[in-house]
């Protein structure tokens, strides 16, 4: 397969049933490749058969389609799903098999393990994780050459990037030929090195860890910060974002990059995550985080951050966050992380910056 090829009637193998590897099966199907998808739990399978089924039923109606030929277009992509009860069988079955499973290296090394001895010496073997290393993933492999990254992101059918992530001994084709079937898929692909959060979960990590360390400070409040940014042209700013990602995925993320990347200090996890993590206010979910929130609304502050706001201007804070975001996207670039027109599209697709950290810098 050469990256210039049509990837459409390829077979896909999609190994875990969740939201994510539901997201990836809606994509190859929508693009004419068949899946197969496997996991370990029934009723998983059948809920993804369902969400892939609403999932492409959304999809169809927002394409010009005449009313009455919306569910041939989704059934005739269905037709193309099935269901695989090994992972032997999505090894040997599969061109492409992406590994969408729990973020635990110890089940991702079985999987590929398993995979490997299954599959043909020219199937492409990728793992949708967000923060483990390729390199250890692809460990227990005979062909470490044909294992990489392909880190797509929630959700997967609604969200454009996929970070590529090559390992150290993957092969450069496999890196080429593996952008080409997500190019093909509509997605927009950046190259990132086998790095401790690869380009967006890294870079980003100081739009939250900065706003906290002016909150420990009490440089700025909880609502002066995320005000600050939205007028910036953030969609949300960081507690708010924290809030609705769930205090204990971005607590667990932020300690992940920080003893991947050796501790240092600009990174450090805060303390006021952990407090929230220990007391089981994690944010929307329960009803609780830098917010309070009835019926999945916000209400108001939470009592432990009402505060009086500071003198400090929205321009001083937006500047204070973006410069420490900054400063670790010229980090990546220079440490061979990803170019920096990469880091640019990452984080404006992946995160929701109005402009990149380099194009920022060239506009003055």
């Amino acid at each position: 397969m050469s990256p210039a090829e049509h990837h459409v009637g390829m077979v896909i193998g999609i190994v875990g049933a969740g939201a994510m590897g539901s997201g990836i099966a809606q994509l190859a199907l929508e693009s004419g490749d068949e899946v197969v998808l496997h996991d370990v739990d029934e009723a998983a399978l059948e809920h993804a058969a369902d969400r892939i089924r609403d999932g492409l039923a959304r999809r169809a109606a927002r394409l010009d389609l005449d009313p009455d030929s919306i569910d041939d277009w989704v059934d005739g992509r269905l037709v193309r799903l099935r269901h695989a009860t090994t992972l032997a069988q999505v090894g040997d079955e599969a061109d492409v098999v992406i590994e969408a499973a729990l973020e635990s290296l110890e089940l991702k090394q079985t999987i590929f393990r398993a995979l490997d001895a299954a599959s043909s010496p020219s199937t492409i073997l990728a793992t949708n994780t967000s923060a483990l290393s390729i390199a250890a993933i692809a460990e227990p492999t005979a062909r470490p050459q044909r294992v990489l990254g392909l880190h797509f992101f929630n959700p997967a059918p609604v969200m454009r990037l996929v970070e590529v992530v090559a390992g150290p001994a993957t092969a450069g084709a496999v890196v080429d030929q593996a952008t080409a079937l997500v190019e093909s898929w509509g997605r927009t692909a950046v190259r990132s090195a086998d790095r401790p959060g690869f380009i967006v979960n890294r870079v980003n990590r100081p739009f939250t860890i900065e706003a906290l360390r002016m909150l420990e400070q009490e440089a700025a409040t909880v609502e002066q910060i995320d005000e600050a940014l939205r007028d910036a042209g953030f969609p949300l700013g960081p507690f708010e974002l924290m809030d609705l990602t769930g205090l204990d995925v971005t607590y667990a993320a932020a300690n992940g990059i920080w003893d991947g990347l050796g501790r240092p200090d600009r990174l450090r996890p805060s303390p006021i995550q952990a407090e929230l993590v220990d007391a089981g206010r994690l944010g929307r979910k329960t009803g609780e985080g830098f917010y309070r929130y009835v019926d999945g609304r916000r209400a108001a502050v939470a009592d432990r951050f009402a505060a009086t706001s500071t003198g400090l201007a929205p321009s001083q804070i937006a500047a204070r966050v973006l410069s420490a975001v900054d400063a670790e996207a010229h980090r990546a670039v220079d440490e061979g992380v990803a170019a920096a027109h990469d880091v640019d599209i990452a984080l404006r697709l992946g995160a929701a910056h109005p402009q990149g950290p380099f194009e920022r810098e060239a506009a003055g």
